[in-house]
Protein backbone atom coordinates (compact mmCIF):
# COMPACT_ATOMS: atom_id res chain seq x y z
CA UNK A 1 0.00 0.00 0.00
CA UNK A 2 1.03 3.58 -0.67
CA UNK A 3 -0.43 6.47 1.28
CA UNK A 4 -0.57 9.92 -0.30
CA UNK A 5 -1.16 13.19 1.52
CA UNK A 6 -1.62 16.43 -0.42
CA UNK A 7 -1.11 19.93 0.88
CA UNK A 8 -0.74 23.46 -0.43
CA UNK A 9 -4.17 24.22 -1.80
CA UNK A 10 -6.00 27.42 -1.04
CA UNK A 11 -7.57 30.59 -2.36
CA UNK A 12 -5.56 32.72 -4.76
CA UNK A 13 -6.33 35.57 -7.12
CA UNK A 14 -6.12 35.12 -10.86
CA UNK A 15 -2.55 35.46 -12.01
CA UNK A 16 -1.20 34.14 -8.73
CA UNK A 17 0.74 31.00 -7.93
CA UNK A 18 0.43 27.95 -5.71
CA UNK A 19 2.64 24.98 -5.02
CA UNK A 20 0.96 21.70 -4.20
CA UNK A 21 2.84 18.95 -2.40
CA UNK A 22 2.14 15.24 -2.20
CA UNK A 23 3.99 13.17 0.37
CA UNK A 24 4.06 9.43 -0.22
CA UNK A 25 4.60 6.77 2.42
CA UNK A 26 4.40 3.01 2.63
CA UNK A 27 5.56 0.86 -0.28
CA UNK A 28 6.98 3.80 -2.18
CA UNK A 29 9.57 1.61 -3.90
CA UNK A 30 6.71 0.17 -5.95
CA UNK A 31 5.78 3.52 -7.50
CA UNK A 32 6.37 3.81 -11.25
CA UNK A 33 4.67 7.12 -11.85
CA UNK A 34 2.84 9.84 -10.01
CA UNK A 35 0.29 12.23 -11.32
CA UNK A 36 -1.84 15.20 -10.47
CA UNK A 37 -5.48 15.22 -11.46
CA UNK A 38 -8.23 17.72 -10.81
CA UNK A 39 -11.98 17.63 -10.64
CA UNK A 40 -14.27 20.63 -10.80
CA UNK A 41 -17.93 20.43 -9.71
CA UNK A 42 -20.00 18.63 -12.30
CA UNK A 43 -16.99 17.65 -14.37
CA UNK A 44 -14.96 14.51 -14.80
CA UNK A 45 -11.60 14.06 -13.16
CA UNK A 46 -8.91 15.19 -15.58
CA UNK A 47 -5.18 14.77 -15.90
CA UNK A 48 -3.03 17.78 -15.05
CA UNK A 49 0.57 16.56 -14.92
CA UNK A 50 2.54 13.37 -14.40
CA UNK A 51 6.07 12.22 -13.74
CA UNK A 52 7.88 8.91 -14.08
CA UNK A 53 9.46 8.33 -10.69
CA UNK A 54 12.75 6.79 -11.82
CA UNK A 55 13.56 8.94 -14.86
CA UNK A 56 11.85 12.20 -13.98
CA UNK A 57 10.16 12.39 -17.38
CA UNK A 58 7.23 14.78 -17.20
CA UNK A 59 3.89 15.08 -18.94
CA UNK A 60 1.37 17.93 -18.96
CA UNK A 61 -2.16 18.60 -20.03
CA UNK A 62 -2.39 21.26 -22.71
CA UNK A 63 -4.48 23.38 -20.36
CA UNK A 64 -1.59 23.85 -17.92
CA UNK A 65 1.45 23.44 -20.17
CA UNK A 66 3.77 26.40 -19.80
CA UNK A 67 2.13 27.47 -16.54
CA UNK A 68 2.81 24.46 -14.35
CA UNK A 69 5.82 22.36 -13.37
CA UNK A 70 5.75 18.91 -11.78
CA UNK A 71 8.83 17.78 -9.90
CA UNK A 72 9.87 15.17 -7.37
CA UNK A 73 12.17 14.81 -4.41
CA UNK A 74 13.20 11.17 -4.26
CA UNK A 75 14.72 11.50 -0.80
CA UNK A 76 11.48 12.86 0.62
CA UNK A 77 9.18 10.70 -1.53
CA UNK A 78 7.37 13.88 -2.40
CA UNK A 79 6.03 15.23 -5.67
CA UNK A 80 5.25 18.87 -6.25
CA UNK A 81 3.05 20.81 -8.64
CA UNK A 82 4.03 24.44 -9.09
CA UNK A 83 1.20 26.35 -10.71
CA UNK A 84 1.68 29.87 -12.03
CA UNK A 85 -0.54 32.37 -13.83
CA UNK A 86 -3.56 30.70 -12.32
CA UNK A 87 -6.95 31.21 -13.93
CA UNK A 88 -10.47 30.89 -12.50
CA UNK A 89 -10.92 27.79 -14.66
CA UNK A 90 -8.14 26.12 -12.68
CA UNK A 91 -10.50 26.00 -9.70
CA UNK A 92 -10.97 22.37 -8.68
CA UNK A 93 -10.07 19.74 -6.13
CA UNK A 94 -6.58 18.56 -6.98
CA UNK A 95 -5.68 14.93 -6.37
CA UNK A 96 -2.32 13.27 -6.20
CA UNK A 97 -2.10 9.71 -7.51
CA UNK A 98 0.49 6.97 -7.72
CA UNK A 99 0.70 4.07 -10.11
CA UNK A 100 2.79 0.94 -9.86
CA UNK A 101 2.93 -0.15 -13.47
CA UNK A 102 2.37 2.59 -16.04
CA UNK A 103 2.47 6.27 -16.81
CA UNK A 104 -1.00 7.13 -18.05
CA UNK A 105 -3.06 10.24 -18.53
CA UNK A 106 -6.22 8.39 -17.57
CA UNK A 107 -7.43 8.44 -13.94
CA UNK A 108 -6.62 4.75 -13.56
CA UNK A 109 -4.06 4.95 -10.81
CA UNK A 110 -3.60 2.50 -7.96
CA UNK A 111 -3.46 4.99 -5.11
CA UNK A 112 -5.07 8.36 -4.50
CA UNK A 113 -4.77 11.15 -1.99
CA UNK A 114 -7.71 12.82 -0.33
CA UNK A 115 -7.52 15.93 -2.50
CA UNK A 116 -6.84 19.58 -1.84
CA UNK A 117 -9.05 22.47 -2.90
CA UNK A 118 -7.66 25.14 -5.21
CA UNK A 119 -9.86 28.18 -5.73
CA UNK A 120 -8.85 30.96 -8.12
CA UNK A 121 -10.83 34.17 -7.84
CA UNK A 122 -11.24 36.56 -10.74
Amino acid sequence: QVQLVESGGGLVQAGGSLRLSCAASGRTFSMYAMGWFRQAPGKEREFVAGIRWSTGSTYYADSVKGRSTISRDNAKNTVYLQMNSLKPEDTAVYYCAANSATMTLRPEYDYWGQGTQVTVSS
